[in-house]
């Protein structure tokens, strides 16, 4: 059993990303430049949002955050938006998600240029990602498919059951595993809560990846022997082992399962590295104008 090192791939990629950035910088080139808008203070937002600027500190891009009100407009939000979209140094930006119930999420996505939005959530994106055509990834499914690359984990004919369909990163990651590609080439089962008998798909499954966050959902008789497991979940819990009185839990309950498995990614230090790494790659793509070569008008709702 071989546990996935997502700090240890994300870190190569950060310096990968950060060579080129020197390069840039060497060239009088524009430094990339990513901006994240923040909507109230949810505590785990607050979190991946700090993160997020930190990694851009690593690697020499700038980067800018926008706090925003929990009680600011859902007008006020797009207002905001349309500005960074119009604003020649922003290369690329975020929304950090989730939004407060009175804004539309979907109308946000929409108002965000396809060429700016690096986090892949818009439907132009996605459609292209979907036509197999050049196009931001959505950031987790991104570090999802170069985790498996990193490892060179086979791939091509193998069963993959995804869990979870959500359009961050169950949907995405089903269809990238399925494309004619490596990693891809799969047969995929896109799993849900409306799923009969989930575990005669999990215990058909060469690679499962689970991504429902439901604390350690996934149990050893629902994985058969030398199955690859990517665990996307992440729920904090109560515990009195931790100083904090919570630890960190995935959808996979990690000691039962990891024996029984050729590849397993840890809860924390599996995914989670990578959704960073994979949004700093899309970031540095926008900037140098690779996928989208001239930026246009946005596609608004």
């Amino acid at each position: 059993m071989t546990i996935i090192d997502g700090k240890k791939v994300s870190t190569y990629l950060k310096e990968k990303i950060s060579l080129e950035v020197k390069q840039l910088k060497l060239e009088g080139k524009k430094t990339p430049h990513l901006a994240a808008i923040l909507v109230g203070n949810d505590g785990a937002s607050e979190t991946y949002v700090a993160a997020k600027v930190k990694a851009c500190a690593q690697v020499g891009f700038d980067s800018t955050l926008i706090r925003l009100d929990e009680q600011v407009s859902e007008q006020e939000l797009l207002d905001k938006i349309q500005e960074l979209n119009n604003n020649s140094q922003i290369d690329g930006f975020i929304v950090q998600l989730p939004l407060p119930k009175h804004i539309s999420e979907n109308k946000v996505i929409e108002h965000i240029l396809p060429e700016k939005d690096v986090d892949g959530f818009h439907p132009v994106n996605v459609g292209r990602m979907t036509l197999n055509h050049p196009a931001y990834l959505p950031a987790t499914p991104f570090g999802i498919i170069k985790l498996l690359e990193s490892y060179d984990i086979s791939t091509e004919g193998k069963n993959c059951v995804v869990i979870g369909r959500s359009h961050i990163v169950g949907s995405p990651v089903s269809i990238l595993l399925g494309r004619n590609s490596y990693p891809g080439n799969c047969t995929v089962t896109l799993c849900h809560s409306k799923t009969a008998d989930l575990k005669s798909h999990t215990l058909n499954a060469d690679i499962i990846i689970s991504a429902i966050g439901k604390p350690e959902f996934l149990k050893a008789d629902m994985v058969k022997p030398g199955a690859v497991i990517i665990d996307v979940g992440i729920t904090r819990v109560k515990s009195s082992e931790t100083k904090s009185g919570y630890k960190l839990l995935g959808d996979v309950k990690f000691d039962e399962v990891a024996p029984k498995c050729s590849y397993i990614t840890p809860v924390p230090g599996g995914v989670g590295p990578m959704t960073i790494a994979s949004l700093l790659q899309n970031t540095l793509l926008a900037s140098k104008e690779t996928i989208y070569k001239k930026k246009t008008q946005a596609y608004c709702a």
